[in-house]
């Protein structure tokens, strides 16, 4: 079998399943699903968010360009990161880290779709966070409770490491 028709099969049935009907498409997520199909699923969305975002740019596409889809993917290391963490010890090890991995990134590649268009991000951060929550419900069988309290602790590290971060730039150049 053709491996670019596999992937690219692959990449248009997940994305018309998580569109279509995501608790479905978690619920039926094969707990072999390979780690790498989630990734290229992540890169290739990466990529088509980093090249609309760039339309809206005018110079230094390169740099923008690198940054841009580094944080879009490196993001969802981060923060599938500090979630599996979070899971962990508040509700107990349910699951591997690569499936917990994959829902993030399908997740998160689905939403980069839309994310590149002016204020959608006010849409598509929620939208991606309710996806992951859904997928930790259907796939990894944790409650919405379980999901909704690794979710907003998520959150709230994220946004903390980055305040704090900031708060050292700030201190660090005056």
């Amino acid at each position: 079998m053709d491996t670019r028709q596999t992937s690219t099969g692959f990449y248009f049935k997940t994305l018309s399943g998580i569109l279509g009907n995501p608790g479905q498409f978690f619920s039926e997520l094969s707990r072999e699903t390979k780690i790498w199909h989630s990734l290229i699923f992540l890169i290739v969305s990466g990529f088509i968010f980093t090249c609309s975002s760039l339309m809206n740019i005018e110079d230094n596409h390169l740099v923008t360009g690198l940054i841009l889809f580094a944080n879009a993917v490196g993001m969802v290391f981060i923060s599938s990161g500090i979630g599996y963490m979070i899971m962990v010890m508040t509700a107990g090890r349910h699951s591997d880290f690569k499936r917990f991995f994959s829902i993030y990134a399908l997740s998160s590649g689905v939403t980069l779709l839309a994310s590149w268009i002016p204020f959608f991000l006010v849409i598509t951060e929620p939208w991606k966070w309710w996806l992951i929550g859904t997928g930790l419900t259907k796939n990894i069988g944790l409650k919405w409770t379980q999901a909704l309290i690794i979710i907003g602790l998520s959150i709230f590290v994220i946004v903390m490491f980055f305040y704090s971060a900031n708060l050292l730039f700030i201190s660090h150049n005056n």
